[in-house]
């Protein structure tokens, strides 16, 4: 059979493994067997799967494959974080980010995920959105890079107690609720507790502002954190600064989001990039301040990562300060993010696939 023809396993639930098993008038046993190889020991070889026998494994590399991206590069920075570059199936490619949650890299890890191969919604200030959008990601190979770079880790860090990734935040190239579907679905794997034992709290989705999408996401039954990536807080500088918004304006958005934080009963995130000189006047911090404060909300600010090419820069620390004070002091619930990865192009809005 041609490779492009088999059927990919990783992606299935155990359900669907054992009824793929059954296809193969195997025991539904089988299935929960694949189950385990490729969601709790990260493999994709058939012939590492030592107690299913040989002529099975030979049956499943004729039929099937399991696509767990391969790591093309890997970069770390001086807090630990490390960036991957992936290839899918086709050969596209996403960049993926392991965070480390403490100082001392004691094993436990955020992962930032990709949504999308590039991102179509183009925020000026995202050097993702500078690219060209090519395609969403399916829902093996959302799930397929927290393997691979649990795998990645275990061969690099040769520690014998093997490190866990904790949480995972899709925050990396593209906009997840444009990819609603496979997103939701990946997500479902993530929290298995047969297999990947992700907890939904410890699952975070950003978004640009999606409305529709939000309301969607509402009715899910899911204990996810929801971020908006809101940035500005009037219509006319949002307009240039998130397209998306010339879409659902402020007052759209926020409806959405009353009705997620009402059904859900849920705090949301609202993340705002601290652009020099753009949106970090004391006009600006109280204008955010009256938009969020009617809301069972958060506020994460984040210091501008620059990008080469674009003309944003970062705020003097004495600028963060004030513009924190002042959201403070308004009463808001409010922190400064603290960023990992700025010298490896890590950081929030760095992450872009350069041309070969």
């Amino acid at each position: 059979m041609n490779s492009i023809d088999k059927i990919e396993l990783l992606g299935m639930n155990m359900e669907e493994l054992e009824n793929f098993a059954a296809s193969l008038g195997q025991p539904r046993f089988r299935g929960r067997q694949l189950h385990r190889w490729i969601y709790v020991k990260d493999t994709s070889s058939f012939y590492e799967m030592s107690d299913i026998p040989r002529e099975i494994r030979q049956q499943l590399d004729e039929r099937a494959r399991v696509s767990i991206p391969r790591v093309l590069k890997q970069r770390v920075a001086s807090d630990g974080t490390r960036k991957f570059l992936m290839e899918m199936y086709d050969k596209k490619r996403v960049e993926t980010v392991l965070i480390p949650q403490s100082a001392n890299l004691s094993g436990r890890y955020t992962l930032c995920v990709s949504s999308q191969v590039g991102c179509p919604l183009r925020c000026a200030f995202c050097a993702t959105g500078q690219g060209v959008f090519q395609r969403n990601l399916y829902t093996h190979e959302i799930v397929g890079q927290l393997l691979g770079s649990r795998r990645e880790l275990k061969r690099r860090l040769k520690n014998p107690e093997e490190p866990l990734i904790t949480n995972v935040v899709f925050m990396g190239m593209g906009e997840p609720l444009l990819n609603y579907n496979e997103v939701i679905r990946a997500i479902r794997i993530l929290n298995d507790p047969r297999g990947i034992q992700l907890g939904q709290r410890h699952i975070t989705i950003s978004t640009c502002g999606e409305a529709a999408a939000i309301k969607r996401l509402a009715e899910e039954n899911l204990q996810v954190t929801l971020a908006i990536s809101l940035h500005a807080a009037s219509d006319q500088l949002r307009n240039e600064l998130v397209p998306i918004n010339k879409k659902y304006p402020l007052q759209t958005l926020m409806a959405a989001v009353k009705t997620y934080t009402e059904k859900t009963g849920r705090r949301v995130t609202f993340e705002y990039i601290l652009l020099d000189g753009v949106n970090i006047s004391r006009k600006d911090a109280e204008n955010l301040a009256k938009l969020v404060k009617p809301l069972l909300a958060n506020v994460n600010l984040i210091p501008y990562n620059e990008v080469d090419g674009l003309n944003y820069r970062k705020p003097q620390p004495q600028d963060v300060t004030a513009f924190y004070n002042w959201l403070n002091a308004a009463g808001l619930n409010v922190s400064v993010r603290e960023e990992h990865g700025v010298d490896i192009e890590a950081a929030c809005g760095q992450l872009a696939v350069k041309p070969n």
